[in-house]
């Protein structure tokens, strides 16, 4: 099988190891990546430092046109791009094909703000003193960009990393993760087609183990990681001076309340517990329904998770396809379990061949069980009869974490109120909390993590203000 280069400064490269990418369903061999020597790495990092201050000066037509030509390349090669996802993740087609969309869509939204990136001003004659002076503000980048990736959206989230600093004008390096590198170094190849200054960008598939050096390194200082909570964290300690951006976990909470259409409910909480095989920080974890309703609820939903299609992801009707590997199965199962032997109990699923887990409903789960305190990132949720939306708000509440929650109600007065309320960083009213559009501003709070992505707010993120006084105006 041929090696799959990383990128250098622009450039491919192969080093003196390589990485061995495994299809999760059947383990098979998928890919073969050269990792990056330590010498390497460093050329990497210089270079990024060195070409930071042209980065920062590319006119924004050339960063614009470099993003629209990555988007329309994802969207000439979406097919092939989609199956090498579903390769290296084990996600079915059907859910790589809308990773797929949603990146062309990450880098045509970059390339449009791109566009609207631009200075402002402020007159300062507010006050005497200042008579003929007026502001000019910009925001600069505050360096070279570190981008930490996950496995379970390979493509998608590394694009949330890569182009809002290409937007900026920022260097970035970008590490996906181990176990699916193969879609952030097609990312690379579609770069390289730009004509992008060398070392505006390098994708470094390096080990995990090899990951702090990259994170204090002082050329870096902005970190952009999204991945587990522990790791997250560590990450924000090791660096308290650098500018440090977490996407972490969650344990969604889904509120099903009076006045909602129980068979949309249903069925959106079925699917989007078990969309990516549960392997998403914004999976329907936790559900609420007020008790009025809980017993014509219960049996949609389980109808809906019991129907969902399970098994090849290659096939294209398939809906839930295995965990990332067999350990990540065999947690999911530990610890539903442990859930089990406290005294809850299963409706459906509860089962586990090899990577791949049954879609699980569990009821009457103690408040201390893992299932409901941390996050499953697997195809498992509880439910649970409420008394009314004081009770469900103080359940979704109860949680380290505080990604996003969906409410569904039609009641506008309760929407605002869930907005006001919930100790989250997005509210869905009316759909599950697993929504998320590519441009708005995406974030958590509590363990969930800190900043916010969407482009223009990723932007933000990665740049800092920078004043101009003009002085002696005829204003």
């Amino acid at each position: 099988m041929n090696v799959t280069p990383f990128w250098l400064a622009g450039r491919p490269a192969t080093g003196d190891a390589e990485l061995t990418v495994t299809h999760p369903y059947d383990g098979r061999t998928v890919g073969t990546v050269a990792v990056p020597t330590p010498e390497q790495v460093e050329e990497a990092l210089s270079a990024a430092d060195t070409v930071r201050r042209e980065a920062a000066a590319l006119p924004l037509h050339v960063r614009a046109e470099a993003l629209a030509h990555v988007s329309a390349r994802l969207a000439e090669r979406a097919e092939e791009i989609a199956r090498l996802i579903t390769g290296e993740n084990g996600k079915p087609l059907l859910w790589a094909r809308g990773e797929v969309t949603r990146a062309i869509s990450t880098f045509r939204f970059a390339a449009e703000e791109t566009r609207r990136w631009s200075a402002t001003t402020q007159r300062l004659d507010t006050d005497p003193a200042a008579d003929g002076r007026m502001a000019y503000i910009t925001r600069v980048p505050k360096g070279p960009v570190l981008g930490i990736s996950p496995f379970n959206f390979p493509l998608n989230l590394a694009a949330h990393k890569v182009a809002p600093a290409i937007a900026v004008g920022a260097p970035i390096v970008l590490k996906p993760a181990p176990a699916t590198p193969l879609s952030a170094l097609l990312l690379g190849e579609l770069l390289a087609e730009t004509g992008l200054p060398a070392g505006m960008f390098s994708v470094l598939p390096v080990p995990n183990d090899r990951a702090g050096a990259l994170v204090e390194d002082p050329r870096l200082p902005i970190v952009s990681f999204t991945g587990s909570v522990p790791v997250g964290w560590a990450i924000n300690d090791q660096v308290p001076r650098k500018h440090v951006t977490l996407e972490l976990g969650g344990n969604g909470a889904a509120v099903v309340l009076p006045d909602a259409d129980l068979d949309w409910a249903a069925q959106r909480i079925g699917l989007f517990s078990n969309y990516q095989a549960g392997q998403s920080c914004i999976a329907v974890q936790r559900v609420y329904v007020d008790r009025s309703m809980y017993d014509a609820f219960l049996p949609k939903l389980i109808d809906t998770v019991s129907g969902l299609v399970t098994g090849d992801p290659w096939d294209d009707k398939t809906q839930v396809g295995p965990l990332v590997s067999q350990d990540a199965a065999e947690r999911v199962e530990a610890w539903v379990n442990e859930a089990v032997e406290a005294g809850a109990k299963i409706l459906t699923g509860g089962t586990r061949e090899g990577a791949a887990y049954a879609p699980t409903v569990l009821a009457d789960v103690p408040d201390d069980a893992k299932v409901a305190r941390e996050e499953v990132f697997g195809p498992v949720m509880l439910v649970q009869p409420v008394d009314g939306v004081d009770d469900a708000f103080t359940r979704v509440n109860d949680s380290a974490f505080g990604l996003q929650a969906g409410v569904f109600t039609r009641n506008l007065d309760i929407a605002f109120r869930a907005h006001r309320e919930l100790d989250v960083g997005g509210v869905v009213i009316g759909d599950v909390p697993s929504y998320r559009a590519d441009q708005m501003p995406y974030g958590g709070v509590k363990d969930s993590g800190v900043g916010r992505e969407g482009l223009r707010s990723a932007m933000a993120d990665y740049t800092e203000e920078k004043v101009m006084i003009l002085t002696g105006l005829p204003l």
